[in-house]
């Protein structure tokens, strides 16, 4: 059985989609691997993804949350404007970051997800 990662207010939501962006996709690549086995490990169901901006236009509309890497912060109204203000974006917190906590930043994705959709 699928358990529920976050209910909006219309629905239960069973899958959450989290793209990463960083400068050129690579330096998020270890932290996506983190939090993918962090989801495996709750029993979430997770697509998480990263790529650099230059692919963040296409990509962030598939995506239900859009995570940014510290380096890349300066992006964070361009990615809000870019979604619309549909969907949250958010800028990882640095020490999570750094330590590669994929758990935190998986946790703190779905809570910003429930806050969002509130």
């Amino acid at each position: 059985m699928v358990s529920v990662v976050y209910t909006t207010r219309k629905e239960e939501v069973f899958m959450i989609n989290i793209l990463l962006v960083c400068s050129a996709g690579m330096s998020t690549s270890m932290l996506v691997k983190k939090m993918q086995a962090a989801a495996s490990a709750k029993g979430v169901e997770a697509n998480i993804w990263a790529v650099g901006d230059a692919e963040s236009q296409a990509e962030s509309q598939k995506a239900d949350i859009v995570l940014l890497g510290p380096q890349v912060r300066f992006l964070l109204s361009k990615m809000e404007d870019r979604v619309n203000h549909e969907k949250p974006v958010k800028v990882i917190d640095m020490a999570s970051y750094g330590s590669m906590n994929g758990a935190k930043v998986l946790d703190n994705a779905i809570a910003t997800l429930e806050e969002f959709h509130k």
